[in-house]
């Protein structure tokens, strides 16, 4: 029997390629026992036993941007994570402890290290979180996404480039559509994005117009769902509103155009998918990635950037009608966008994982 750790996970861009990883390991190997690693407090708690995986927490929370008492209180935090991660490691006994990026990931493969577990960390950013940094002197193997991110790892890393792990279903899931409308998929990220929503509401005036010829599916996190629900109803929308989409594979199907954020694991869906997207980075993100990651899809012809500080509901309409009365542009930018796609990545990385802990792949 092989047991595998998954560690890490906080939000969507870190968790999902964690359970591509793991979806794929359940294809290669028939005898082999996942365990997930994270916090109470991560989306982890909440998809993962929807995914079907199991799920051990330890007690960890976040450095970067708190404040002076939050901050404390993670160093206070440490020791008993490393406690909790010991106990994990012990019961479990794992082969290989693959770490997906956050903080919950970095107790549990500091001590795997110690106890000479076998640990692999995945990157999807260009420039690597501060957790994957330091990892990056420790670990046995990184795989990346992009051939840049190597210069940012420990000198002594292994890096491997394998691309951004996505599930299978997201790219294979085709949903049968019940309507001819325009379908416009909405998401800021697995927590939404508060700027996103309320511009959106600002343009649903704007779309009164054609708001019979379109349909709007959107994921506004918890925070604004009530708020952008009310807006559309009112104005008679066809639009179907969530917190949290997690069905994201039958939604990805059914849109003809995405506007989102740019985290890694999005644009690395929406390249497998093939889809046409206005990106709308998120102006704090560390090192600005995703605008960079924004940036390289717009300048494949696969993408259209509008920056957060510009973005306002009248143009959010304007681009709406120019890509539903332009459907030829459209076609171009899904087809660049399929061109980028990257649907192998799950398996170089359960390879790399193989030859540490089988010996070969």
């Amino acid at each position: 029997m092989k047991r595998i750790i998954i560690a890490g996970g906080g939000t969507g861009g870190h968790l999902y390629p964690g359970i591509a990883v793991a979806r794929e390991m359940q294809k290669r190997y028939k005898d082999i026992e996942i365990l997930f690693v994270g916090t109470e407090n991560g989306i982890e708690a909440k998809v993962l036993p929807k995914e079907g995986f199991k799920l051990r927490t330890i007690r960890i929370a976040g450095l970067i941007g708190k404040g002076l008492l939050k901050k404390l209180g993670t160093l206070i935090m440490i020791p008993m994570s490393l406690i909790d991660s010991f106990k994990i490691l012990s019961e479990f006994r794992p082969q290989c402890v693959i770490g997906v990026g956050g903080y919950a990931s970095g107790p549990i493969i500091l001590s795997a290290v110690i106890r000479r577990i076998p640990t692999v960390i995945l990157e999807q950013n260009v420039i690597p979180g501060a957790t994957n940094r330091m990892l990056s002197y420790l670990v046995d193997k990184a795989a990346v996404a992009f051939d840049d991110t190597r210069k940012f790892l420990s000198k002594g890393c292994s890096a491997v480039v394998a691309g951004n792990p996505i599930r299978e279903e997201i790219y294979n899931r085709k949903v049968e559509r019940t309507s001819g409308k325009f379908t416009i998929l909405i998401h800021g990220g697995s927590l939404g994005a508060h700027t996103i929503n309320i511009k959106m509401v600002e343009a649903i005036g704007y779309l009164n117009l054609m708001k019979d010829k379109i349909r709007i599916i959107h994921q506004t996190g918890e925070g604004d769902y009530g708020v952008v629900k009310d807006a559309y109803d009112k104005a008679g929308c066809d639009a179907v509103v969530s917190p949290y989409i997690y069905d994201m594979a039958s939604a990805y199907s059914e849109a003809d155009l995405v506007i989102s954020r740019a985290g890694a694991t999005t644009v690395a869906e929406l390249t497998a998918c093939g889809k046409a997207a206005i990106l709308i980075p998120f102006p704090f993100a560390t090192h600005n990635h995703q605008e960079m990651n924004a940036r390289a899809l717009e300048w494949a012809g696969a993408a259209e950037v509008i920056l957060n500080k510009d973005l306002n509901g009248k143009l959010i309409a304007d681009r709406v009608f120019y890509y539903a009365n332009n459907r030829d542009r459209l076609e171009e930018m899904k087809k660049k966008s399929m061109g980028l796609g990257k649907r192998n990545a799950a398996s170089k990385i359960v390879n790399i994982c193989g030859e540490l802990f089988t010996g070969d792949v």
